[in-house]
């Protein structure tokens, strides 16, 4: 990044909430719905004479995820009308809040919140039909939180580690899926570029004001983590390429074209003051202190665990590694699953970092493909797996085989261990015929370690364990192999 200007990102971030009902009428909110146009209703569709009524669900889950971040909650809000004409807004203008948001204040991952508020989300336009477009209003009038930062981040690193902080917060608190693919949780970024002052020897300031921020562009169409880090960088860059010209840059919203990697202009941005906000007259006003089920202790009682403090219980209880405890804040199941399968080992320390990688590298790969993520493994037989490779009864191939029998057909390691011959040979008479074997069929590699080479003894290793379908113990073949091979063996009887 060029040192002599600064970059200043702030975001604005909408999510759907995962209520029964739109935000201001009965038709039923269902992300999934393929038809288009049946969860409508009069309301929704703006037909004449038709009232709102607002939606509490929606209400609430807005206020817990004020808590979570640590903002404060309104005493007083109330709803506003944003006006604009545009074919997915059918009343002419859409219910959102202005000057009294239901939070106020918060922070995130070091970034400072502005503002939480509630508004219904427009209808879904289709322009791919050739001259035609298409709206399917299923979407229209569904509960939108938008959340707006502080103008506070510097790169598209930042912006996107916050995005993601707070999609895990949404889904934690269960108030959002957050998809990014399917919409349900879209990002703007609101990115201006001004000089660095400079400074005398004396510290005084020869140039711009060090407070001033350059002109603020808005980049719409980021759906995905990628996406936002890619567009914020980029236009960064361009916008420094114009001001080393001499150049103004220009006001505006500016799309992302995630093919091409560039920011395209859309239109002149809009001010507050186009929208013509003012009060809604057909929603009363909300007093929210005097709703019992609204106050901070009555919605952290309904709150589970968030990410944050996950993290650092299991930093202090586990004591595993950091990449793993991402893995389980992330993906939920595995960590619920590794919670429920540790406790059967009377907190020791290594059978719990043991069960980790292995939930971890094992299971997370056989489901990376899959949507269960942890198949038809039962915590009781998991952790029986884990005392059994603890205690060498299993080989840690014969193990990662039973593992993955277990991911898809369920039942005991040690029923499966003895059907598949798995159990763990330490056994040196019955080995030493193994390996026996191997130096018998393998001439050239013995040779190859007798003048030296000392990798060809762990390829010799690996075929003993080859031979014995992994059950060999590793460590016993290479005490057999490093004993027979420093001995006369070219007289061995198999």
């Amino acid at each position: 990044m060029n040192n002599k200007y600064k970059p200043t990102i702030g975001l604005e971030i909408h999510a759907e909430l995962k209520t029964k009902t739109k935000m201001f009428c009965n038709s039923k909110n269902d992300p999934e719905e393929k038809s288009p146009n049946v969860n409508i209703c009069p309301v929704c569709m703006a037909h004449p004479g038709t009232l709102p009524t607002i939606n509490k669900e929606a209400v609430k889950s807005v206020l817990k995820v004020g808590v979570a971040l640590n903002g404060k909650i309104a005493d007083f809000s109330e709803f506003d009308r944003k006006n604009y004409f545009y074919p997915d807004i059918p009343k002419g203008y859409q219910i959102s809040q202005y000057k009294y948001p239901l939070v106020s204040g918060g922070e995130l991952v070091g970034v400072k919140v502005t503002r939480i508020h509630l508004e219904e989300d427009t209808a879904k336009t289709i322009h791919d039909r050739g001259d035609f477009s298409l709206v399917d209003y299923n979407r229209a009038g569904v509960p939108l939180m938008e959340l707006v930062t502080e103008p506070v981040i510097e790169d598209g690193e930042t912006a996107v580690k916050f995005a993601k902080e707070l999609q895990l917060i949404l889904k934690y608190l269960n108030v959002s899926f957050a998809d990014m693919e399917k919409g349900q949780m879209r990002v703007e970024a609101n990115i201006s570029v001004a000089p660095k002052p400079q400074m005398n020897a004396d510290d005084t300031q020869i140039n711009a004001d060090k407070n001033k921020l350059g002109t603020k562009v808005e980049v719409k169409n980021l759906n995905s983590f990628r996406s936002v880090g890619l567009a914020i960088d980029f236009e960064i860059k361009r916008q420094i390429e114009i001001l080393k010209r001499g150049e103004s840059v220009k006001h505006e919203t500016r799309g992302w074209d995630d093919k091409k990697q560039i920011t395209f202009s859309q239109r002149e941005k809009e001010l507050s003051h186009d929208y013509r906000y003012f009060p809604e007259p057909d929603l009363p006003k909300l007093k929210l202190s005097e709703i019992k089920e609204f106050s901070k202790k009555s919605l952290l009682k309904e709150m589970s665990e968030l990410p944050s403090g996950k993290r650092e219980r299991y930093k202090k209880e586990y004591k595993i590694k950091n990449e793993d405890i991402e893995i389980f804040i992330i993906n939920k199941e595995l960590g619920n699953f590794f919670e429920k399968t540790i406790k059967f080992f009377d907190n020791d320390k290594n059978l719990i970092k043991l069960t980790s990688n292995y939930i971890t590298s094992d299971i997370a790969g056989f489901s990376k493909n899959s949507d269960n993520a942890v198949g038809k493994i039962e915590p009781k037989y998991l952790s029986e797996l884990i005392k059994m490779i603890s205690t060498n009864i299993l080989s840690s191939r014969g193990a990662k085989n039973i593992l993955l029998i277990m991911y898809k057909n369920g039942g005991s390691p040690k029923k499966i261990a003895k059907e598949n011959n798995l159990l763990q040979i330490s056994d040196k008479k019955e080995l030493e015929n193994i390996v026996k074997e191997i130096i018998k069929d393998n001439p050239e590699v013995v040779e190859e370690y007798k003048k030296g080479k000392k990798s060809s003894l762990q390829y010799l290793i690996g075929q003993g364990m080859k031979k014995s379908n992994g059950s060999a113990n590793p460590e016993v073949l290479k005490e057999i192999f490093e004993s027979i091979l420093k001995s006369d063996f070219n007289n061995i009887e198999v």
